[in-house]
């Protein structure tokens, strides 16, 4: 796939914006019903500090490292990036879990950067069989 790269940067970089958002809004400015649920379960940690910090981090650091793939490719940094991507996307499949059979409720936020690991998965995955 030709702009595998590019894409994933993309999608990186709007799942950074919304944990971003969730990480420095105040809830009752950025969430509605749902979204409030979500944040306030205890779900929402782990380890006692906000998934949306953990984002911020994960996403900063894969941002950078597709970044550097664009530029100066590397069979490493497509294995950091490949192994990221995979562990995003079960992690996001847990939360989506989650949200809808345990809370009930949908963070929007959330669902972008849920939406954007696995959108992220099947490029990975679509451009190992080419």
């Amino acid at each position: 796939m030709k702009h595998k790269y590019p894409l994933l940067l993309i999608i990186f970089i709007i799942s950074l914006i919304s944990s971003l958002i969730l990480s420095l809004t105040p809830l009752s400015l950025v969430c509605e019903n749902g979204c409030e649920i979500v944040q306030t379960s205890k779900y929402a940690s782990s380890f006692g500090i906000k998934n949306s910090i953990y984002g911020i981090f994960i996403f900063v650091l894969l941002s950078v490292i597709t970044a550097s793939q664009i530029k100066h490719p590397s069979k490493n940094k497509k294995l950091l990036i490949d192994s990221g991507v995979i562990l995003g996307a079960i992690i996001a499949i847990y939360f989506l879990y989650l949200q809808k059979f345990v809370l009930y409720s949908y963070c929007n936020y959330c669902l972008v950067i849920d939406i954007g690991l696995i959108l992220a998965f099947f490029i990975v995955i679509f451009s190992w069989r080419k």
